[in-house]
């Protein structure tokens, strides 16, 4: 057995894990996954570090993720249970994660956040009027804000108005989440409070990682940086067990 197991090096554990987390991560454009560990080190039942780096990963609510790199320390395993195929943890694992949003990405949840929503009826010139959101698009500006923007379409075909709202996201005091600290309406407020309110739901969402679900995995958000067109999170990343294959 133990010979067996002076056999098993990266190369071998690491096949294990690209087959496994292939299977899991099946929406993206590109995988890497690197194990490093050697057989002394796996014999006492620890892989040293698991960097997974994916491009364009896909997950809940159509949200594409433009990267996000996952690295792992000092991975306790089962090493007998190595040698049949399966990467089983003895205990939970912990490290980091960088995730890459772009303004595009998120614009493409929110506009399909919309299509779920129904008419508002809201009074405009004393008149009752329905109304709908028919396009929303988001803007990551160099401020630190987020600036969302929406076309109000009117039932009665009158000329359709412009709405928008900036906001400053902030991590809260917890470090569970992302809470809005900031909301200022532009264009149109009143319209603009009943109508894009509803989008800064999907929008928390998305910061928090909530559409992140990967068996076996989770992110917590601690730190995330908005330059002009991109949002870049910092989160810790925690792993249970390793996903079947």
């Amino acid at each position: 057995m133990f010979f067996k197991l002076d056999n098993l090096g990266e190369k071998t554990v690491n096949k294990i894990a690209e087959v496994a987390l292939s299977t899991k991560l099946e929406k993206r454009d590109k995988l890497a996954v690197k194990v490093k560990t050697d057989p002394n080190l796996l014999a006492k039942g620890t892989l040293e570090s698991l960097v997974i780096d994916c491009q364009g990963l896909m997950v809940e609510n159509a949200l594409r993720m433009e990267s996000i790199n996952i690295t792992l320390n000092s991975i306790a395993v089962s090493p007998f249970k190595a040698l049949t195929g399966n990467i089983q943890l003895t205990q939970p694992s912990h490290g980091k994660a960088c995730v890459l949003l772009t303004e595009k990405d998120i614009t493409r949840v929110l506009d399909r956040a919309i299509l779920r929503k129904k008419q508002n009826e809201i009074v405009i010139d004393e008149q009752v009027v329905k109304v709908s959101l028919k396009q929303v698009k988001c803007n990551l500006l160099d401020t630190g804000k987020i600036l969302i923007q929406g076309i109000v379409k009117r039932e009665d075909n009158q000329d359709d108005k412009n709405v928008s709202l900036e906001i400053k996201p902030e991590i809260c005091r917890s470090g569970q989440g992302i809470i809005i600290d900031e909301i200022e309406y532009l264009e149109e407020p009143n319209l603009s409070s009943i109508l894009l309110n509803p989008i800064l739901q999907e929008a928390k969402n998305i910061l928090n990682l909530k559409n992140f679900k990967v068996d076996g995995f989770s992110l917590k958000v601690e730190q995330f940086n908005i330059k002009q067109g991109a949002l870049h999170l910092q989160a810790e990343a925690g792993m249970t067990h390793f996903p079947e294959f």
